[in-house]
């Protein structure tokens, strides 16, 4: 988990919850990781969007060898609401290294593996998108209190 769903983990308490509209899965550049990604929203009768199309069928290999190569997000949505970015790029980031340096928080049982407050702050600075940059300014205390307690 990245992005500002992946900061929330980090909140001490509801004052520092952030607003997002979506869920952002930083996953590995590989195709049978986007398989099973792909299967298990399928099985959670989510529907997948790429570049504001649904992603075609047959979702097999070859696609996924499409999509991880050219480092595409693929979207999935109830409609209602629910939407999680699958992304394979994290700005200033590779896979791995967020990956070893991962925390893993518990979420009504389940854990949940979310990259370092350090690293979701720094990759929406190397973004530098406009949405990130407010983000940064308008929470700059809240972020500054939580990565002082992230141990």
């Amino acid at each position: 988990m990245i992005g500002v769903a992946g900061a929330n983990y980090y909140a001490l308490s509801g004052s520092t919850i952030f607003t997002t509209r979506d869920w952002d899965l930083f996953l590995p550049p590989d195709p049978d990781t986007l398989l099973q990604a792909w299967d298990a929203c399928e099985a959670a009768a989510l529907t997948l969007w790429i570049g504001g199309e649904p992603l075609e069928s047959p979702r097999d290999r070859w696609l996924a060898e499409r999509i991880a190569a050219n480092r595409a997000t693929v979207r999935a949505t109830d409609a209602a609401g629910f939407d999680v970015d699958m992304t394979l790029v994290m700005a200033g980031f590779d896979f791995e290294a967020v990956w070893r340096e991962r925390r893993v928080f518990q979420d009504a049982g389940t854990e949940i593996a979310v990259a370092r407050l350090t690293h979701i702050i720094a990759s929406k600075h190397a973004a530098g998108r406009e949405k990130d940059r407010l983000f940064l300014a308008t929470h700059r205390a809240a972020l500054e209190e939580l990565l002082r307690n992230d141990d």
